[in-house]
């Protein structure tokens, strides 16, 4: 039996929101706390727990300082993240591929 391509999903990256964070962060390769909070309509408290596991897994950046006198966080993918981002892509694309290409079958279950 081949492995599904959903098994090869990464739980950390593929989040709604975690998913969300990285693809805006490689697209604006630094993106602000406060447009990540924006963008993905969001709670402070929520963006901030999402960012926490992202950093954990060194799949971000994490980078206070000021703009002018007010404080802010800036995010940005490492290396890991670009890595895990392109991978969790790929695997996507499988699992929609085979979607596309597979007529719906009776698993026996109903």
């Amino acid at each position: 039996m081949t492995d599904h391509p959903a098994n090869s999903l990464d739980d950390v990256v593929h989040q709604r929101v975690r998913l969300g964070i990285m693809a805006i962060a490689h697209q604006a390769r630094q993106v602000e706390f406060g447009f990540l909070r924006t963008t993905l309509q969001l709670t402070a408290g929520n963006l901030g727990q999402h960012l926490t596991v992202l950093e954990k897994a060194e799949l971000i950046q994490i980078e206070k300082g000021y703009e002018g006198k007010r404080p802010r966080t800036w995010v940005t993918l490492t290396a890991a993240g670009q890595a895990a981002l392109r991978d969790e892509i790929t695997h996507l694309k499988h699992l929609i591929q085979q979607v596309e290409q597979s007529e719906p079958t009776s698993t026996g279950d109903r």
